[in-house]
Formats: C-alpha cells, sequence, structure tokens
C-alpha cells in the first residue's frame, strides 16, 4: 500500500523517536501550514532540535490535507469467527478513527504553536503526535497483515526462508511471538519485524501505540494488537485464545512483501 510504504519511509528520515510515521495527509491545507512553518522555522525564535522536529510534523505532507482513516482490504465480517463483525466496526469505525482525529487535531495546535513560537506548546504535543500517530500507524499495517481464514498460507519462498533462518522453525516462531505478545503488560503490540544489520527476523513487543520502527530499528512485518478493545467482544479477558487464534487469519502474502521490500530485493 502506497501509504503504509511513504508512512515507513518518513520515519528513516529522522533519528528522534519521537516522530512516528506521519505521512500520508493530503490537500492544501497541511500544504500550507508547511510552508508556514518552514518560513518561520527559518527565523532564530525556536530551539535548533525544536525547530527540527516541528519542521518535520508539518513537513512531512506529500501534498496537504489532512491523514484520513483508510478502508478495510475486506467486509467486516470477513474475518469471521476468529474476530467478530462487532469487533472490526468498533475497531475500525471508533477506535482507529479517535487515533486519525487526535492525530489532526494535534497537528494543528502544533501548526499554531510553531506559528507563535511556542516553545512550551511544541514540546507538550510530543506525546500526542507520538500516541495518535503510532495508532494510525499501528492499525493501517494490522489491518492490512490480516486476511479471510484460509486466503493466504506460509508457502515456500522468501519468508519461509527467513523464518527457518531465524528460529529453526515456524512454530517456533510462532511459540515466541505469541508468548511474547500475550506477555504484554497492559496494552500494546506483539511485532514481528526485519533487523536490516542482522538481516534477520525477530520477535518484539511495544508498550500503548509505540511505533516499531521509529522506536527499535525494526522493520514490521506482521503486528498483533492487544489492547482490550481488539478482543474483548469476542475473548473477554482472555488474551491468550485471541493471539493462538489470530494466526488463522494472518495475510502471509502481505507479511513476505513487506520482508521482500525491507531487503530491497
Amino acid at each position: 500500500d502506497s501509504n503504509i510504504q511513504h508512512l515507513c519511509s518518513c520515519a528513516q528520515r529522522y533519528a528522534n523517536p519521537l516522530l512516528p510515521l506521519l505521512s500520508t495527509m493530503s490537500g492544501k491545507a497541511a500544504a500550507t501550514s508547511a510552508l508556514r512553518a518552514a518560513a518561520h522555522l527559518r527565523s532564530s525564535i525556536l530551539p535548533k532540535e525544536v525547530s527540527k522536529a516541528a519542521a518535520a510534523y508539518l513537513s512531512a505532507a506529500p501534498s496537504g490535507g489532512k491523514h484520513v482513516l483508510p478502508d478495510l482490504p475486506y467486509d467486516y465480517n470477513a474475518l469471521e469467527p476468529v474476530i467478530s463483525s462487532e469487533t472490526m466496526t468498533l475497531h475500525h469505525t471508533k477506535h482507529h478513527n479517535t487515533y486519525v482525529t487526535n492525530l489532526n487535531a494535534s497537528l494543528e495546535k502544533l501548526d499554531a504553536a510553531v506559528s507563535s513560537g511556542d516553545v512550551g506548546g511544541i514540546i507538550g504535543l510530543e506525546g500526542a503526535l507520538r500516541f495518535n500517530g503510532g495508532g494510525h500507524l499501528n492499525h493501517a499495517l494490522f489491518w492490512e497483515n490480516l486476511a479471510p481464514k484460509g486466503s493466504t498460507e506460509l508457502k515456500e519462498g522468501p519468508l519461509m526462508d527467513a523464518i527457518v533462518g531465524s528460529f529453526c522453525t515456524v512454530e517456533e516462531m510462532k511459540k515466541q511471538m505469541t508468548a511474547s505478545t500475550v506477555a504484554v503488560q497492559g496494552s500494546g503490540w506483539g511485532w514481528l519485524g526485519y533487523n536490516t544489520k542482522t538481516a534477520r527476523i525477530e520477535v518484539a513487543t511495544r508498550p500503548n501505540q509505540d511505533p516499531l520502527q521509529p522506536t527499535t530499528g525494526l522493520i514490521p512485518l506482521l503486528g498483533i494488537d492487544v489492547w482490550e478493545h481488539a478482543y474483548y467482544v469476542d475473548y473477554r479477558n482472555v488474551r491468550p485464545d485471541y493471539v493462538n487464534a489470530t494466526w488463522d487469519v494472518v495475510n502471509w502474502d502481505v507479511v513476505e512483501a513487506r520482508l521482500v521490500a525491507a531487503k530491497g530485493e
């Protein structure tokens, strides 16, 4: 998906882990904001690092506008019985949409703070931008790495080879990721990520909505959301049942495509 690729490319441009992957904006509003911010940031009013961080958020838009809730690549009932239509509807239209709405509101506040030279205001928005930006990114990745049961399979190829090379067996990979994801304290995510330095796949977890790549350097291949809103309707508080069941609706084609892209093949 071009939106997700653009989101991911922006994270690689900034070393500051507080900058989530936020580059799916479109329309004239953000373009105007970015230009105004860029002009203002040339002044000496704002400290260099604060200016750099704010400019990154505001100027990353490809063509202006606001972040939007992406459409799902399947119907809300497509993942049943693993994930119900009710859960998918609430998760997508309520929870993910809230992250998008709050992200846009935070960016508007950031633009205003930059325009007025309000250093405290800019710094104060970092948490909201990280949380809501990460929530938007994580969910955009999550929807695409799911698919109706039986529609894709993990077959011989680059992904299988990488999993075996990193974990010895597919079952061992699933075992490690399941255990780590179930063990996340409170709310967060379990991830399978690609380490470009070691050329190996790794299991990782992140708290809350912290995005994987900006905070660990790992390129996300597969994510499992373990905020309770992702499974409570269907599994109540039995997180292990939800995580184990999620393996039945993984879109292995997408996971492999992400790996190939990450390796630059």
